[in-house]
């Protein structure tokens, strides 16, 4: 079944665009056991052709080997598609790609009614690049069609490499014109590009109502794909400026070993463009050896007097063993402190000016170190009207020892000594004498003196205790400011607390213990009554229940009322009220069903002996 050529548009596109055939310059070994632990094939193969291809990719630029099997099971997959008449086009762009690298052999019927024997072009090429380059906006940026009125970096990325494809297939050459546009919406879209403090280059989506918002780093990557793609089918080169294409590498440089595969493989194929392309390529951002270089110091100067120039126009030596610039000798005059250096690079070879870019000026701060001598150190107390010295004290600042003063309210302390640079220039230091405090709200006693002194360039800071001074102050007036809370010890906070002792109250006089047995023995006295006079009034159990099962109900009826007595007696020992009324909600209960069988008993029978 014949298919469009407008279908293979992007099958160019997996050729032209970064081709890293032969490319082995590892970042880093790190990145090489990244990419392993990140491209992990399951059941032998890939989810599918892209994952492949960006696993594939990977594992070519950081010249890492396919297995057999592996290249076997993803080859079977790049086959099925190419056969496939319903492979879409992303699926064949990936096929492709992932051919180009393999080398999957494959039967040539099976482009037979894909394509002729000669070149397969574009009847209309030049109607399908207006249509693309329509979709342009004003400040470089693409829209993903012409519905959509959002326009976005990430998009202009895959427009300059929709356009890439398009010249390619071109039957006649492109309108000039129109090269020369995009050419410009190139331009523009560098203009948006964003920058870092440390000259890094970066380009961001602006986009907020994207479903796939996407970050810098694919931003950046569609860019410099389509960038490098353009760049690669038109006959003039792009007139980019260096320091943005170094800084766009600096930015892929410095973000380590991304974490996801996505990331990874941007990074790993957007610097092997870089590192490929013949209009931007990049000094060594894989590891390439560079081409022979001029390497020019412009100026140095201090930080401080940025006018004065210490060197000027002086051209570094090469180390071919080291491959290393270096400089023969610094004036005599340079002492310690941070100094500026600007360096410019050039291509030596003025044929290989169009393949690299090296960059505007690079200025490189510099921090010359050096032992900083401190002499004449001092520790005097001063009168705060005369400003005569009433007591004044060496200081050994090298060694351990310590000294001591006293002074008032009404005294000023100075400490003074005197610092110079190898060369015997006077040195002034980040920090200085920093011990003591300005307020002691009034509070007189000792105080420690710690000196510290300390700068980038001195490589003898020291951190001191140089002594202690007896302040006698006033005390405080009224409205003076309150001392801050001091530091709680963490032992006396959380440490074992001291033992309490609880003192009870001491219990209530009781009477004697024969007094309250003797009126147990009155209390118990109204029962003994009770039974007496039951059996006075002539009470008797003649009538008590001779069968088996009324006399147990009646006998079960009389441990009730015994036990709801025992229920009262245990209330007023220790009972609450409530587990009193539950108990005898439940006695009660209990009592009326077994008294009413014995009730009923008692009845039954005395009707019998009336009927008698």
């Amino acid at each position: 079944m014949a298919r469009s050529p407008l279908r293979f548009l992007v099958l160019i596109l997996a050729i032209s665009i970064c081709h890293a055939a032969g490319i082995f310059h590892p970042i880093s070994d790190s990145h090489r056991s990244a990419a392993l632990d990140l491209f992990k094939p399951v059941d032998g193969s890939f989810a599918s052709l892209e994952e492949a291809y960006e696993a594939l990719r990977t594992f070519e630029v950081l010249g890492i080997e396919k297995t057999a099997e592996l290249s076997k099971a993803i080859c079977k997959s790049v086959l099925g598609t190419l056969e496939s008449s319903s492979s879409t086009p992303k699926d064949l762009f990936h096929a492709l790609g992932v051919n180009g690298i393999l080398k999957c052999s494959s039967k040539e019927e099976t482009f037979e009614d894909q394509t002729s024997k000669t070149d397969l072009h574009l009847s209309d090429a030049e109607g399908t690049f207006r249509s693309i380059k329509a979709l342009s906006q004003s400040d470089g940026r693409w829209r993903y069609s012409s519905n959509n009125p959002e326009s976005s970096t990430f998009a202009a990325g895959i427009a300059l490499e929709a356009l890439s494809g398009v010249v390619s297939l071109a039957s006649s050459e492109i309108d000039q014109f129109m090269i020369g546009a995009v050419k410009n919406d190139i331009v523009k879209l560098f203009d948006s590009i964003e920058k870092y403090d440390d000259g890094t280059f970066y380009f961001d989506e602006k986009l907020v109502n994207m479903r796939e918002q996407q970050g810098p780093l694919a931003t950046t990557s569609s860019v410099v794909r389509g960038l490098t793609a353009f760049s690669s089918v038109i006959t003039e080169s792009l007139n980019l400026p260096g320091d943005k294409i170094l800084g766009i590498a600096k930015f892929f440089l410095g973000i380590g070993i991304p974490g996801d595969t996505k990331n990874f493989f941007d990074q790993v194929d957007l610097l092997a463009c870089l590192e490929n392309n013949r209009q931007v390529k990049v000094n060594t951002v894989l590891g390439s050896h560079a081409p022979p270089l001029t390497v020019t110091l412009v100026r140095a100067f201090s930080s401080s007097a940025r006018d004065n120039s210490i060197i000027e126009n002086q051209e570094l030596k090469f180390d071919p063993q080291d491959a290393v610039y270096f400089l023969d000798d610094l004036p005599a005059s340079f002492d310690v402190g941070e100094y500026i250096f600007v360096f410019k690079m050039l291509v030596q070879d003025s044929e290989q000016q169009t393949v690299y870019a090296t960059g505007t000026l690079t200025q490189v701060p510099i921090y010359v170190t050096g032992l900083i001598k401190i002499e004449n150190a001092k520790i005097a107390v001063l009168d705060s009207d005369l400003g005569s010295v009433e007591t004044q004290k060496k200081l050994d600042l090298a060694g351990e020892s310590t000294v001591s003063v006293s002074a008032n309210h009404l005294q000023k302390l100075r400490l003074s000594f005197q610092m110079s640079t190898p060369l015997g220039n006077a040195f002034k230091p980040h920090q200085d004498f920093l011990g003591l405090v300005e307020k002691f709200f009034y509070l007189s006693g000792r105080y420690d003196i710690q000196l510290t002194v300390g700068d980038a360039v001195m490589e003898n800071s020291l951190l001191r205790e140089i002594g202690y001074v007896e302040l006698d102050l006033p005390e405080p007036p009224e409205n003076a400011s309150r001392p801050p809370p001091q530091p709680v010890d963490p032992y006396t906070r959380y440490g074992p607390k001291a033992e309490i002792t609880h003192i009870f109250r001491a219990p209530e006089k009781r009477p004697p213990e024969e007094l309250s047995l003797a009126f147990l023995v009155l209390t118990i006295l109204p029962l003994f009554g009770f039974i007496i006079g039951l059996l006075r009034l002539g009470v008797n159990l003649k009538n008590f229940p001779t069968s088996a099962v009324p006399a147990t109900f009646a006998v079960i009826f009389h441990l009730g009322i015994a036990a709801v007595l025992l229920l009262y007696v245990l209330f007023w020992l220790k009972l609450d009220l409530f587990t009193t009324l539950k108990t005898l909600c439940f006695l009660g209960v209990f009592l009326m069903v077994v008294g009413h069988r014995t009730l009923s008993h008692l009845a039954s029978a005395s009707a019998k002996l009336k009927s008698a």
